[in-house]
């Protein structure tokens, strides 16, 4: 498979490196300041394209996939509603593989909280805690917002990011959303169901960021030759049981 890389930061330089470790995928361009920077300067065609980047460059990711027809792994963070309906209406005229996390272990823990919020929302407050390295631009995380989606997938509770001040007695139809930066921290979740007399408590902890690499690799594989549509990671291990 040749691969165009999008990005070249702490993500896409792992990425780039497990590439040229593969035996099944070429990496034939990178978008980025530092190599290309346009699709147009690279000689060959991508069969699948990975961006991990920002915001900024996904209507130039979008307009390459779709006027190829090749597949997208997208794991940017940080897109605004505009720019998901973009990725959807791309997603009939190509496949992608979009996620804001593409950790195997987040991916389980998404799917463990949908089957277990609906037997306790009501009767247990829930906190969500994602701690993240210093330079990460977004908060809260994308994959903070992944499980609460999973936990509340039709808004009926209130997102409160942050509590400060004199802020009362704590409402029951809030869901917590906090987040801390610092130092090198790879990716930590915790969400905390919160009831009378006892806690419980699912956490993740990424020791690193070659899980992620890992995830969208295997992502490239699932994609390859892929009806157009919009898969997660739900789809690459569950399949018709997602």
């Amino acid at each position: 498979m040749n691969i165009i890389l999008v990005g070249y930061g702490r993500m896409g330089k792992l990425i780039a490196e497990s590439i040229a470790a593969s035996d099944s995928m070429r990496l034939v361009g990178i978008v980025d300041p530092e190599h290309h920077r346009t699709f147009d300067e690279i000689d060959e065609r991508a069969d699948v394209v990975i961006d991990f980047s920002y915001p900024g460059n996904l209507t130039l990711t979008l307009d390459y996939v779709m006027s190829t027809h090749c597949a997208l792994v997208l794991g940017t963070t940080g897109l605004n509603e505009v720019q998901l309906d973009q990725v959807k209406e791309a997603s009939s005229a190509c496949p992608i593989v979009f996620s804001y996390n593409f950790s195997t272990g987040i991916a389980v823990l998404k799917r463990a909280l949908a089957l277990v919020a609906p037997a306790l929302k009501g009767d247990f407050d829930i906190e969500i805690v994602e701690a993240h390295h210093r330079a990460k631009a977004d908060a809260p995380s994308g994959t903070a917002k992944l499980l609460r989606q999973a936990i509340d997938p039709d808004e009926q509770l209130q997102t409160v990011d942050g509590r400060s001040g004199i802020t009362g007695a704590r409402p029951s139809d809030q869901i917590g959303m906090h987040a801390i930066r610092g130092g090198s921290v790879a990716g930590d979740h915790s969400v905390l169901f919160l009831g009378d007399q006892e806690m419980l408590k699912f956490e993740h902890s990424a020791s690193s960021r070659q899980i992620f690499v890992n995830g969208a690799l295997r992502a490239v594989r699932f994609v390859h030759g892929r009806a157009p549509g919009l898969y997660g990671m739900d789809d690459i291990l569950w399949g018709d049981q997602a």
